[in-house]
């Protein structure tokens, strides 16, 4: 063998290992960020179906006569406004992930009015569709904060792999960026404030 093939072969075969690399690092990134994708359309689906369980309450909640219009008009309006607000998979951005979250956070508020008047109403307390619609609604918003639990931890896989070293480098070069995660809604790490009132 002729000695100035020697260094071609190491050459190649060091280029044939850096393009392996290269090559399963954005495969690997590639599935990550699939995954983590994914997860966040399993926040929306839950989502979803949260929304369509408050059509069904609001139904519900309509048939009593009496009951107070402002407090229906205002779940119907925010149940409008947390549909139309949605977040394309491929464009997770923290700015969209905050405009999501507060269209929701608007809906869970007024959801949590509606649920506290309806106390006043006992023929609504007893009315058996209304008590599996809320029955349904707790269960759905435990599957919210899985959901969201599920996609930050996909999106933590997918950060950790494209931000250590050396990933970090293909990363960029690959055009893998970080993921936002989801947040709590702001002031939620304050204690609420309870009152006990007493007739």
């Amino acid at each position: 063998m002729k000695k100035w093939l020697i260094p071609l072969i190491i050459l190649a075969i060091i280029a044939f290992g850096v393009y392996n690399w290269a090559v399963g690092f954005n495969n690997n990134a590639v599935e990550l960020e699939a995954n983590a994708k994914t997860a966040w359309s399993n926040v929306e689906s839950a989502y979803q179906r949260r929304n369509d369980l408050i059509g069904n309450l609001v139904k519900t909640v309509q048939g009593a006569a009496d009951f107070e219009r402002t407090t229906l008009r205002e779940v119907i309006e925010a149940r409008a406004k947390a549909t139309s607000t949605t977040i394309d998979a491929s464009n997770l951005t923290a700015e969209n992930m905050a405009q999501f979250q507060q269209a929701q956070s608007g809906l869970s508020g007024a959801l949590s009015k509606l649920l506290v008047s309806v106390e006043r109403y006992p023929e609504l307390k007893a009315n058996q569709n209304f008590l599996e619609l809320q029955s349904q609604l707790e269960g759905t918003e435990n599957r919210i904060n899985v959901a969201r639990d599920r996609y930050n931890e996909k999106v933590n896989d997918y950060d950790i792999y494209t931000t250590k070293f050396p990933g970090k480098i293909l990363a960029g070069w690959f055009g893998f960026e970080e993921m936002p995660r989801y947040k709590a809604d702001p002031g939620s790490e304050n204690a609420p404030d309870i009152n006990f009132e007493f007739n």
